[in-house]
């Protein structure tokens, strides 16, 4: 699919079916979010200033995982079901995968607090619309939300001083109809 079909069919959902992701529609959708795309180790998605901030967190049925793009594998994190603690909405409690996007602030120590959130924010969404793109071009239905109890989640994931989370977006199947 060429990236102006992709761009045509980008939008938000916020109705999945339960059908979980193939092993290998994952491992495709986390390249495209921020693998690496060059021998340099660079990603498929801009970052601040050249330092690597942002570490995406998937969180499924199974538990929480944790992407490493140098493997371009996932490491098990937690193994509790949080996804209800992804975001306000009821639908992130049943969607097959909600990404947290998670930023380490004490990468960024000469900005002030605010200027960490902001330089986080910018990069996470780099890295939300290659997600969008993805699903668009995949028949898949995603929405990036700031509608989330941050607090809340970042003591479910159980984050270190320094870290906080920015962004969630759930992916998954649209429910099939009639």
């Amino acid at each position: 699919m060429s990236l102006t079909a992709a761009l045509g069919l980008r939008r938000s959902t916020r109705e999945y079916s339960e059908q979980p992701l193939t092993a290998q529609t994952q491992s495709d959708l986390l390249w495209a979010a921020f693998g690496i795309n060059r021998p340099s180790g660079d990603r498929t998605a801009p970052y601040w200033r050249h330092v690597m901030v942002i570490d995406l967190y998937v969180a499924r049925a199974d538990g929480v995982w944790m992407y490493d793009p140098k493997t371009h594998s996932l490491l098990t994190y937690l193994p509790e079901d949080i996804r209800a603690q992804t975001g306000l909405q009821d639908f992130v409690a049943t969607a097959p995968l909600n990404l947290i996007y998670v930023a380490h602030g004490e990468r960024m120590q000469e900005l002030s607090p605010a200027e960490r959130r902001l330089y986080a924010s910018v990069d996470t969404g780099f890295i939300g619309q290659n997600v969008y793109l993805f699903c668009a071009a995949e028949g898949l239905g995603s929405v990036f939300r700031g509608a989330v109890d941050y607090p809340k989640l970042e003591r479910a994931m159980r984050l270190p001083e320094g870290q906080f989370v920015t962004f969630a977006q759930t992916v998954g199947y649209p429910p099939r109809r009639g």
